[in-house]
């Protein structure tokens, strides 16, 4: 059997097993085909890590409620050698707790929940908490009651009150008084504006919960500030100082109910890992039922741990991109420098956005080539001088995110996202090029790896691909039959077509 019939032999049972096995999770497991199709589910998987102590160990988590229109579809714990058990206060509310006679080694515990936002409304009626005044020295007492004063002769009741408070520490013109609260403060800045509500007799509590981010790991606890004006209550972002519930903050817990005690173990710390799939919901319900008997034939990924599903979103794209250079390069004849080059260059435009992606890549690129034109002078040995142009690229990328954030411009602190090492490698591809070939071939791969990049990013971004790639990426086998049959393509390419059109109209 020839070559040519072995992979094409190869390349159709590869994508017949990647549409199959996409077809059958379309069919069987109710996955949809396209984006539309879809409720916004997010998955929350919370880490507890910790170090023991000696002794028994108690671990104690307060678990989040359906608040502000948030359906919590289901719940994971993971409590391998663990006695577990969740527990319902008075109340209401519950918590989990994991125990454990000794333990000899730091652990992490897990938590996962799935939830999606049915409506949109406030967080309702709740107990009004006591007053109790904060315990000050007698300089901080005497600055507390002359900023309470000063805000409360500018502002009309509780609500004006507290946001007078926090726009003054966003747009941080505090007058000395309250820098002098505010600084080195045990309670922090936080316990600081508690302390002030409560100095000026206003009820007020913490709502701490997470924004959703999707992709984002290691994510913290964050708090918001209620406050209560006699008749209901108002929400405030501290760091903004922005009323009302932001859309993306799932309220965890409301209250002063402390959410991680960790009894028997020290250097506890919480964080977050945070995915948004494209599931409805009758799906996440039923893809807990079936996983089991179903297991060998769901090549779905929403079984990692959601850190992991994070990362996939972006890896699973990589392909697509891949296909895209192939076709440029096999078909179009687009010359390239280099063949990864272009696909995490255009990974990198995904995080920058197109246009200052773009603009970062052509300004560090020109200064690179400028600067790797008089080390050549040098001559230094390839491996110092490579070494080089990566310390002189990070320089680049380190002043360009200064100069950019001092004039305003955020976007462009985004530069870190480009491959510095790829970046590099290009810079001195593209110089011993210019020395060999001239500046012209420089222009005409250097072009190509940018064109491709951008059709790369404008394929990855399309929002169908997102979804394909992420819910079935067993179409990643159907991909690979497609490259191994593009591999054997020996025809014209379009651009051959236009060199040699001249012959044509000849024979014609």
């Amino acid at each position: 059997m020839s070559s040519r019939m072995q992979i094409t032999l190869v390349a159709g049972i590869l994508i017949a097993i990647g549409l199959g096995l996409t077809l059958y999770k379309r069919f069987e497991l109710g996955f949809p085909l396209l984006p539309g199709e879809r409720q916004d589910v997010w998955t929350l998987e919370s880490k507890i890590t910790f170090s023991p102590t000696a002794g028994p160990v108690e671990i104690s988590m307060a678990l989040p409620e359906q608040r502000a229109g948030w359906i919590l579809l289901d719940e994971h714990y993971a409590s391998s050698g663990f006695g577990f058990s969740i527990e319902r206060a008075a109340d209401g509310s519950r918590q989990a707790k994991w125990t454990r006679q000794s333990l000899d080694r730091p652990t992490t515990l897990y938590y996962k929940l799935q939830t999606y936002r049915a409506d949109e409304f406030g967080l309702g009626a709740s107990p009004v908490p006591d007053i109790v005044l904060p315990e000050l020295a007698d300089d901080r007492r005497a600055a507390m009651t002359r900023v309470v004063a000063n805000l409360r002769e500018r502002s009309s009741g509780p609500v004006s009150f507290t946001s007078l408070l926090l726009q003054q520490l966003v747009n941080d013109n505090m007058d000395q008084d309250a820098a002098f609260l505010f600084a080195d403060y045990e309670a922090g800045r936080f316990g600081v504006i508690m302390d002030v509500l409560a100095f000026a007799g206003i009820p007020a509590q913490r709502v701490k919960g997470v924004f959703l981010e999707d992709g984002r790991r290691r994510q913290q606890m964050s708090t918001l500030v209620e406050v209560f004006d006699g008749g209901r209550w108002y929400l405030f972002n501290p760091r903004t100082a922005q009323p009302g519930l932001p859309d993306n903050f799932f309220v965890w817990e409301r209250g002063e109910r402390f959410i991680l005690d960790v009894i028997g173990g020290k250097s506890s710390q919480l964080e977050f890992a945070l995915v948004k799939n494209t599931l409805p919901v009758k799906t996440v319900l039923s893809m807990e039922q079936e996983s089991s008997d179903k297991l060998m034939l769901d090549f779905s990924i929403y079984a990692l741990p959601v850190e992991q599903q994070g990362m996939f979103k972006g890896l699973l794209l990589i392909p697509v991109g891949a296909l895209v250079v192939v076709i440029m390069r096999v078909l179009v004849g687009i010359r390239t420098s280099g063949t990864f080059m272009p696909i995490l260059i255009a990974l990198a435009f995904i995080q920058t956005t197109l246009l200052t992606g773009l603009f970062i890549f052509l300004l560090v690129v020109g200064a690179g080539l400028w600067i790797r034109s008089y080390l050549s002078h040098l001559n230094l040995l390839l491996v110092a001088r490579i070494t080089a142009v990566v310390i002189l690229v990070i320089l680049l990328m380190a002043a360009l995110s200064i100069v950019s954030y001092k004039l305003g411009y955020n976007q462009a602190l985004t530069v870190t996202f480009l491959p510095t090492i790829i970046l590099s490698w290009t810079i001195e591809r593209m110089s011993i090029l210019w020395e060999e070939e001239g500046p012209r071939e420089v222009l005409i791969q250097g072009g190509g790896s940018l064109l491709a990049a951008v059709l790369a990013y404008l394929v990855m971004t399309v929002e169908l691909i997102e979804h394909l790639t992420f819910n079935f990426p067993e179409l990643m086998i159907a991909l690979l039959g497609v490259v191994l049959l593009l591999g054997k393509y020996t025809g014209y390419r379009l651009t051959e077509l236009y060199r040699f059109r001249y012959l044509r109209k000849d024979w014609q």
